[in-house]
C-alpha cells in the first residue's frame, strides 16, 4: 500500500513538472558529431617509401577526406583540407559515418620536386563514429607521402642503418 502511495505520488509530481513547461526546455534530439581528422604530409627525399631521418614535411599539400557507402561503395561525401606550416592537417568532418568506408586521401603538393605519390602512402583509413569506444572526437590518421623524383646523394648512406645485420656481408 505504501509503495502504491509512493508511486502515486511520483506520477503526480511528474504530471505537475511537465505541465509546468520545466522538462518541455529539454532538446531531446541527439547532438550532430563532429570529427577532426589529423595527420601528416610528407616529402619521401629518399624515395625509400617510408620516413627517414631526411624526410621533410610539406606546408600547403591539399588532403581531402572522402566516405564511400560500405554496401555499394558509392561516395557520400568529401572535406577538403590543407597542411599548416608543420606538414600537418586537420580537417572538421560533420555527422556520424559508423556505416561508411572513409579515409584520407591526397590530392596535391604544392613542392613540384615532391610531387609524385609514394605508392601505398596515398590514402589512410580513418574511423568516424563515436559508436567504437574512442572518447576523443580527433581521428588519427597514418602519414601520406609524396616523393622526389631522384633521392638525396646522402640518402644512401641514411638508408644503410635500415639494413638488417644478415644483410650485410
Amino acid at each position: 500500500m505504501a509503495s502504491l502511495r509512493a508511486s502515486l505520488l511520483l506520477a503526480a509530481a511528474l504530471c505537475a513538472l511537465a505541465a509546468s513547461g520545466a522538462a518541455a526546455s529539454r532538446d531531446l534530439r541527439p547532438l550532430r558529431a563532429v570529427f577532426v581528422v589529423r595527420g601528416r604530409v610528407w616529402c619521401d627525399t629518399c624515395r625509400a617509401g617510408f620516413e627517414t631521418p631526411a624526410s621533410t614535411y610539406i606546408a600547403g599539400a591539399k588532403v581531402r577526406v572522402d566516405c564511400r557507402s560500405k554496401t555499394s561503395g558509392v561516395k557520400t561525401c568529401s572535406f577538403e583540407g590543407h597542411t599548416d606550416g608543420t606538414g600537418t592537417y586537420n580537417i572538421l568532418v560533420a555527422d556520424e559515418h559508423e556505416h561508411e568506408l572513409c579515409e584520407s586521401v591526397l590530392v596535391s603538393s604544392p613542392d613540384m620536386r615532391c610531387a609524385t605519390t609514394v605508392p601505398g602512402r596515398e590514402r589512410a583509413p580513418v574511423f568516424l563514429t563515436s559508436k567504437n569506444g574512442v572518447a576523443s572526437n580527433v581521428r588519427m590518421a597514418n602519414a601520406l607521402g609524396f616523393q622526389k623524383d631522384v633521392a638525396l646523394p646522402r640518402c644512401a648512406q641514411i638508408l644503410k642503418m635500415y639494413e638488417d645485420e644478415d644483410d650485410r656481408v
